[in-house]
């Protein structure tokens, strides 16, 4: 794409996606172009995965470092056959399990990936999205898309298209926007190369899920807050899906929790800072007395993380909106979607953490 070359919009129906606004997408991606679309998990910024040059359009749209791996995306099982220089039985067992939908496999990468793709390593992920947009434009397009989240790199992911112009605009070709995303955080990671399947980054499948198919599963410590030497799937860095305010997670029980965000509110504004706190339905009427937060962002409810999933991003977004330079919020339990949940938290605050 030439700079400052005009974004195209394509607004598609998300339930009957247009098929002349997918074919143009299709068109664009196959003249080695970089294109925005929707998945479940959050929008990703596609180009031709067996094409270097194009991927390489991926990262210089983003300022994305290339030593970050991206993930390949597919719409048929027989395509992971040529991906990939053998595929385990347990992954099998995997895809019929779990996809579409957000869970990316690494595995041996065969001849035909490009070393951009996957940072040089000797393995690539996979993963078939369930959103019908993704399904229908890898189809028409006929190729693998390697697509990493369509935003800045580092900074929140989007999960709508207004996200990704706001972001990208001028920089890439064309935004597919099919609506906002609905899982809310990218896919697990699931590296099967491992002696023991392990989890280098969690998201929408959990796992519970995985250990229930798989029985022994493990967690690599980057995606609990460790630093990672070489990342070996996007989100391993030790900063992430930050927003231009600093993110502090405060930890403990809950009455402890709202007493001592309540308290940094107060210190923080006393210094002349905005101050923005992310909350759950069962707190907010803590933070409606004094000393008030600058701008109070409820994520969604305890009981139902997935609601909290899927408005965390847009919520780290609408921070930077209210120009919030301190940005404080709520730990979850770290069981079930919770656990990809605090790890984008612990990655947007750079593993600060005030235990209350």
């Amino acid at each position: 794409m030439v700079a400052g070359k005009r974004t195209k919009y394509l607004k598609i129906d998300p339930r009957v996606p247009e098929l002349h606004k997918i074919r143009l997408a299709a068109r664009i991606l196959n003249r080695g172009g970089v294109v925005a679309f929707p998945t479940e998990t959050v929008y990703g910024l596609g180009a031709n995965a067996l094409d270097a040059r194009a991927v390489r359009r991926i990262f210089r749209a983003k300022g994305r470092p290339s030593d970050n791996p991206l993930i390949v995306h597919i719409a048929s099982f027989r395509d992971v056959q040529d991906l990939v220089a053998y595929l385990p039985p347990r992954a099998t067992l995997l895809m019929q399990r779990f996809w579409p939908g957000p869970l990316t496999l690494v595995l041996p990468r065969s001849e035909v990936i490009p070393d951009v793709v996957t940072a040089g390593l000797d393995t690539v992920g996979i993963r078939m999205p369930a959103h019908p947009v993704a399904q229908a434009l890898i189809r028409a397009a006929r190729l693998p898309i390697a697509a990493p989240s369509a935003n800045i790199s580092g900074r929140p992911s989007p999960t709508t298209g207004l996200h990704v112009l706001k972001d990208l605009r001028g920089k890439i070709d064309a935004v597919v926007d099919g609506g906002p995303a609905t899982v809310g955080v990218e896919s697990t990671v699931l590296d099967l190369t491992a002696p023991v399947p392990t989890i280098l980054r969690p998201g929408g499948v959990t796992y519970e899920e995985l250990a229930s198919v798989l029985g022994e599963v493990a967690i690599d410590p980057a995606a609990l807050g460790e630093q990672a030497e070489q990342p070996r799937a996007p989100g391993m860095k030790y900063k992430h899906y930050a927003p231009r305010g600093e993110v502090f997670v405060v930890t403990g029980e809950i009455e402890r929790v709202t007493a001592k965000i309540r308290a940094l509110v107060a210190d923080w504004q006393r210094l002349g800072y905005r101050v923005a706190v992310l909350a759950t339905q069962e707190t907010a009427p803590a933070y409606e007395q004094e000393p008030r937060p600058d701008h109070l962002e409820i994520l969604g409810s305890r009981s139902r993380p997935a609601t909290i999933a899927a408005n965390l991003f847009a919520a780290l977004r609408n921070c930077d909106r209210h120009q919030a330079d301190i940005i404080l919020a709520e730990a979850i339990a770290e069981e079930g979607l919770g656990l990809a949940i605090m790890n984008r938290l612990r990655k947007s605050a750079a593993n600060r953490i005030i235990h209350a």
